[in-house]
């Protein structure tokens, strides 16, 4: 199958609520033999984050959806500003009504978190597995409130792309800084001469409901009994080794695959270990 052929279309589904979300979809209109997986971004990622790897799948042969997230990229951004786990699992459970075939779901981070709930909710015919990315349920206080801090600290935006260059290299000091700065503008938005990240704010808000019930999601992960993939990035300050073994002892069915060139943003760190331990996860 040639990459021609199977370049993403721009699709709409209608999340929980009537919300439109907006996703990628490759080898669209493909038949029921291809197996088709779905891509859930982090929290303060849009689905551009995938789509090196989803391009990967696409070319293996995989129908492949990469959405964004309720007031993610080009979703519509959540009213009472409702972005807890158990919102965005609704929202992924309409999709998987109107996709209205079994799925592999891949979840980085948030879409992890969301991921467990999802396949936990929609039982082993819907979703056969599950990808979680860099995330347990259980992370490292620290690495959260990095990422935390970082989407708090340019939430009024920035002059100019170099400046967007710079947060993120201070940010991610092990990824190496693009030349070319045109593949920023999927992650920002230019309004009122300057450049803004493309999520809603109300996002870092906190609500009266914890954004993750720690001990119930845990809990649905153990319930789980699908083939599960762990990915972790050695570098990553979000899940660490002890987060891993202890995830690994509760549920001691799933695999587990380290990338020691990536950290917490493991699929763009080093993508093509990243998508070789998907695709061979997938297809075995």
């Amino acid at each position: 199958m040639s990459s021609m052929q199977s370049g993403p279309h721009t699709v709409e589904f209608r999340g929980d609520k009537d919300l439109t979300l907006v996703a990628d979809e490759w080898n669209r209109g493909s038949g029921a033999d291809l197996p088709t997986i779905l891509m859930l971004h982090g929290g303060g990622q849009n689905r551009f984050s995938w789509k090196n790897t989803g391009q990967v799948l696409a070319d293996a042969g995989f129908h492949v959806v990469a959405i964004d997230a309720r007031g993610h990229g080009d979703s519509d951004r959540a009213p009472n500003a409702e972005y807890t786990v158990d919102a965005l699992s609704e929202d992924v459970l309409a999709v998987l009504e109107q996709i209205g075939r079994p799925v592999v779901l891949i979840g980085a981070s948030m879409g992890g978190l969301t991921g467990i709930a999802v396949a936990e909710l929609a039982g082993p015919q819907r979703v056969t597995k599950l990808v979680l990315v860099d995330v347990v349920p259980r992370v490292e206080v620290e690495g959260t409130e990095r990422i935390r801090e970082f989407m708090f600290s340019h939430v009024h935006g920035f002059d100019t792309l170099e400046q967007a260059a710079d947060a993120i290299a201070a940010y991610l000091p092990h990824r190496k800084r693009p030349k070319n700065l045109d593949g920023l503008k999927k992650n920002l938005r230019h309004r009122n001469g300057r450049w803004f990240w493309h999520w809603d704010p109300a996002f870092l808000t906190p609500t009266d409901d914890p954004f993750v019930h720690v001990d119930r999601l845990e809990q649905s992960a153990v319930n789980l009994t699908i083939p599960i993939l762990l990915i972790r990035g050695k570098l990553s300050d979000v899940v660490s080794t002890q987060g891993v073994e202890d995830f690994l002892a509760k549920v001691p069915g799933a695999e587990f695959v380290e990338l020691s060139d990536a950290g917490h943003t493991a699929a763009g760190d080093d993508n093509d270990a990243f998508s070789e331990a998907v695709v061979s996860f997938v297809t075995g």
